[in-house]
C-alpha cells in the first residue's frame, strides 16, 4: 500500500515508460519537474485535478486551448514537429524547400527509421525512427511488435507504410485495446505473407532513392507486457475539458491511457494542462 501522496501542481506531459528486461513496461507521469512512479499505485485510489491552465509545452505561453497535444497556436502553425507531413510521412515536402524548420527536419527526418507490424487491437502497421523503439510500441499498446524494414529517411518511411496499408490497418481501435490484450499474433508469418505484395513498389522506391533505400529485417518479436490489473468491461472517457477532476481506483495503464474503475483518460491528449496528483 502506498502512503497518501499529493504533487504540487505542474504541466503533465505524456507518460514515460520502460520495458525491461522481461518485456514488462514500468510507467512513470510526469507533472511539472516530478515523476510519478505509476505501476505502485495501481490498486490504489487515485485522483487527478485540474487547475484551468495550459501553458505551450514548447514556448510556456498560457493558451485557452491545447493544439497538436500540449502547443499553443502560433507554435501549432510555425513548428515542422505540427505540420502534417509528421502523421502523413508520404507527404513530406523538404525538397520543395517548403519545410518549417529544415535543421529540425533533417535532425528528425533524414535519420534511420522503421516500418514495423504491431499488434495492438489486431494487427496493424507503423513507422518510427530508431530512437523511439520501443516507446512507440508502448504508447500505441502494442501486445507484440516486429521490425520489418528499416529505411534511410521518414519519407520512405511512409512510402512503405502507404503500401502495406492497402492489406493491413494503419490505425488502432483504441477502444478494443483498451477492454483487453488481443489475441497473439505470428508477425514473422504475417512479415512473409505481406512483403511480397508490395515487392513492386518496393523496388519503385529503390529506383527512385538508391539500392540501399530499404532494407529488409530478419528481426525477433518483441513481446510487451502491460500492468494491468483489470481490463474496463465499458470505455468511458474522462475530459479535462468537461470535468475538473478524474478520480477513482487504478486498476492499470496501457499506451497512453490511465484505466480506472471509473473510466480512461488519455494522458497524452492532456499534454500541457495543469495539475495536481493525489493518491487518496
Amino acid at each position: 500500500m502506498v502512503e497518501k501522496m499529493q504533487t504540487q501542481v505542474g504541466a503533465l506531459r505524456k507518460m514515460t515508460a520502460q520495458l525491461d528486461e522481461h518485456g514488462k513496461v514500468k510507467y512513470q507521469l510526469p507533472i511539472g519537474e516530478q515523476q510519478i512512479e505509476l505501476n505502485e499505485l495501481i490498486g490504489q485510489s487515485l485522483t487527478l485535478t485540474y487547475h484551468q491552465h495550459i501553458s505551450c509545452c514548447h514556448c510556456g505561453r498560457k493558451t485557452k486551448k491545447s493544439y497538436s497535444q500540449g502547443f499553443c497556436f502560433p507554435c501549432m502553425q510555425k513548428l515542422a514537429q505540427c505540420d502534417l507531413c509528421i502523421m502523413k510521412p508520404e507527404t513530406c515536402h523538404y525538397e520543395q524547400g517548403t519545410c518549417r524548420e529544415p535543421e529540425w527536419g533533417e535532425t528528425h527526418c533524414f535519420i534511420p527509421h522503421y516500418v514495423y507490424l504491431a499488434n495492438t487491437s489486431g494487427l496493424k502497421v507503423g513507422i518510427t525512427r530508431h530512437t523511439q523503439i520501443p516507446t512507440r510500441w508502448i504508447d500505441q499498446g502494442a501486445t507484440q511488435a516486429l521490425p520489418i524494414f528499416k529505411v534511410n529517411t521518414r519519407l520512405q518511411s511512409g512510402l512503405v507504410e502507404i503500401a502495406l496499408a492497402e492489406f493491413i490497418a494503419d490505425k488502432t481501435n483504441w477502444r478494443a485495446m483498451l477492454k483487453g490484450n488481443a489475441e497473439p499474433i505470428d508477425l514473422v508469418a504475417k512479415s512473409k505473407e505481406l512483403v511480397p505484395k508490395i515487392a513492386e513498389k518496393l523496388n519503385d522506391i529503390r529506383l527512385q532513392f538508391g539500392s540501399d533505400a530499404v532494407e529488409q529485417l530478419s528481426e525477433e518479436v518483441i513481446a510487451l507486457d502491460f500492468p494491468v490489473q483489470q481490463f474496463p468491461s465499458k470505455i468511458t472517457s474522462f475530459n479535462f475539458d468537461k470535468t475538473d477532476a478524474v478520480s477513482g481506483t487504478l486498476l492499470g495503464i496501457k499506451g497512453q491511457y490511465l484505466l480506472f474503475d471509473t473510466g480512461v483518460i488519455n494522458i497524452r491528449k492532456f499534454t500541457s494542462y495543469h495539475i495536481h496528483a493525489q493518491v487518496n
